[in-house]
Parts: C-alpha cells; structure tokens; sequence
C-alpha cells in the first residue's frame, strides 16, 4: 500500500482536526495525557509563541466542560513510573521559558480554573527583562507551580562549538545542567526533576546525558500524546501559539490519540547522510483502520507511506524532496473504523550547525 500526500501540512491536517471536533463526549481515554506547551501570554510583540488571554480563557473553559482531569507533568510521570492509571481524561499545561507574562496574564487565569501548570526555566535568564525574577518563581512554586529545567544557557545543545570534540561537548552540555540545577536548589530550595529541551531539540546523545544528570523524564515540542511505552526522555507535546492558538485546535488536540508505533531500533532525530531520512515503523492493527493512514511533512513537503511486503510488514515514510531549516516533522495519523476518534506520531527531524545549517532566528 502508497499513499503520496502533496498538499501543504496545515491544509493536510485540517481535515483530521475538523473530524475531531465531532468526537461525541461519551468517549473517554485511560493511560494518556495530552500535553500542550505555552511560551508568551497576552504579549503580541511574539505572535508566533503568544496567546491572548481570551484565547487562553476558552482554553482552560474548553478543559472544564469538557470535564478534563488538569494534572502536572510530575504527577503524570509518577503515575506511568509507578503503572499506575492515568484519569480516563487526563491534560497537561506546561510553559515554557518563565516570561513575566506567564506570571502577570497566565498564571491568573489557571488560579482562577483551579488548574496547576508546569513551567520550564532557564536559569540564566532569570532576572533578565521580560523574564521572571527568583522571587517570583519561589511565590508561584508556593502557589503550586510545577518547576522544570529548560537549561541554564537555553543554547542550541546539538551544536558543537567549532572545533570542540565530542567530549568536550558532552563535558559542556553536562556542566550546563548542572550549573541550572544548582542554581534551583539555591533559589528554589529544590532540583528539577523535569526537563524540557531548549527550541523542542534533542538526540539520541543529548538524551543520554539528560538521563546521566538524573531527569525523571524529558519533554519535546514535537507533536503528540503521551501514553504508555514511549522514551521518558523524548515525550511529546503538542505547542500552541499563533494560529495554533484558536480553541478549534486545541479542543481537537485534546481528543486525539497516540497512534501505537513501535520501533525495532531507536530512530534518532538528526539526520546525517541521508536526506531526505526514512522513519520505519510497525503498527498495532488492532486499533486503527490502516486504510486511514496519512503522512505529512512540516513546510508543505509531500511524502511516500508504504508497507512492506512478505516477512517484514513494517511502514515506511520519506519526504519526496530533502528536508530544509533547522527543524523539520514527519507526522502519520490514522481513525478507528468508526472515523471518529484519530491517532497522532510525529517524528523530529534536526538538522544542526555541524551538518552545515546555519544557527536560525527562531523563538523560544
């Protein structure tokens, strides 16, 4: 089986969110969490990353109609580390950065909904213009803020400096870390035991040393739902601002699944020799209509989704032009048989300064 997708990603996908929003109430999920990531509040300097605080109101109002279950990502971590059971409902907001926005217009709103946040800091911008103080941080960690680490330099860790080596990068990236964590016990009186990547990047290297510093769990941009059997330390979160911010495509995120891929090796997320890369994976059946499936490529890029044949069953997909910028996503979604309820991967893709992309101009 092909299927070839050529239409840009947005006008691609808008037929799967459109679907959503008919998904009737009486469907629950149990053992997910659908997680969304915030950066500026009522701040329209940043358009791209911001969300006014109307649109964040319908937000948090679609959560409570809805009658979501609004945990911290700690508390969700904990439940899967533990095998317990997540609420049947069950959502997550986290923020990133630590803008004083947060503090002045989204903060507000969630002590107004009674809904607990998780926001994600780096240290050495704290203080700075724009940005909360360590006063601030400890009054709303008080209020029930959910502390994470986002670094202390927020830097590009893929880069390498020129000429450094892998060790010395390695000793670098750890040497961050750990100067942010200090710097939470010192202010905080706590250590992070989240982490949340810089620009939504990481690697299967980058991993490992988020893993060594002693993070529980570590969290992406890359869109998705979080569910039993995934990378603790490559969890998924679905990003809103700018036209990702109308209360249409949040409600619609809210009822997605994870679509249920496995992997027979760990597929990194840089791309080295190959370009356009392969993403292979295997689905469990038994839970969606395979004749639903779709690919996308972030950007408008199409791409090719095909099965194997004979012993190996596994699907492939690959854009049908190299992958540009810095940041780039393959996303499949499939519906059950009903077509009302739809499933979610996104796989990132990174491109860093060392394979010849220049650093870009990009938000936080």
């Amino acid at each position: 089986m092909a299927r070839i997708s050529r239409n840009p990603f947005l006008t691609c996908l808008s037929f799967v969110l459109v679907a959503l929003l008919l998904v009737p109430a009486e469907l629950v999920f149990a053992n997910e969490a659908n997680v969304f990531v915030y950066h500026r509040f009522n701040d329209s300097r940043y358009p791209s990353t911001n969300i006014t605080t109307e649109a964040f109101k319908d937000h948090l109002e679609t959560l409570k109609v809805e009658q979501f279950t609004v945990l911290t990502l700690g508390e969700v971590v904990d439940r899967m580390r533990a095998g317990e059971s997540l609420p049947e409902r069950c959502a997550v907001i986290s923020v990133d950065d630590g803008y004083l926005s947060f503090l002045t217009d989204g903060w507000p709103l969630l002590k107004q909904y009674g809904y607990p946040a998780t926001l994600f800091v780096s240290t050495d911008t704290v203080g700075g213009s724009d940005f909360m103080g360590w006063q601030d941080l400890l009054m709303i960690q008080k209020e029930g803020v959910e502390i994470g680490n986002h670094s202390a330099s927020h830097a590009y860790l893929l880069d390498p400096i020129p000429s450094e080596s892998k060790s010395e990068w390695r000793t670098r990236v750890a040497e961050d870390l750990g100067r942010s964590q200090g710097l939470f016990q010192k202010h905080l009186g706590t250590s992070p035991r989240l982490f949340a990547y810089p620009y939504g990047e990481f690697s299967a290297e980058l991993t490992g040393l988020i893993r060594e510093a002693g993070f529980l769990a570590a969290f992406g941009q890359q869109s998705g739902v979080i569910s039993e059997g995934q990378d603790m330390h490559a969890l998924p979160r679905f990003p809103v601002g700018g036209a990702y911010s109308a209360v249409s495509e949040f409600r619609s995120r809210l009822f997605m699944k994870s679509l249920p891929v496995q992997f027979d090796v760990h597929q990194d997320t840089v791309i080295n020799d190959q370009n356009p890369p392969t993403l292979k994976f295997y689905l469990n059946s038994e839970v969606v209509d395979e004749r639903t499936l779709q690919c996308f490529v972030q950007g408008g890029a199409g791409c090719l989704l095909e099965r194997g044949t004979g012993e190996d069953m596994a699907y492939s997909v690959k854009a049908l032009q190299p992958l540009v910028g810095r940041r780039s996503k393959y996303t499949v979604t499939a519906s059950d048989t009903s077509g009302r309820v739809w499933y979610w991967y996104s796989q990132l893709w990174v491109l860093p300064r060392s394979r010849g992309v220049a650093n870009e101009s990009v938000s936080r």
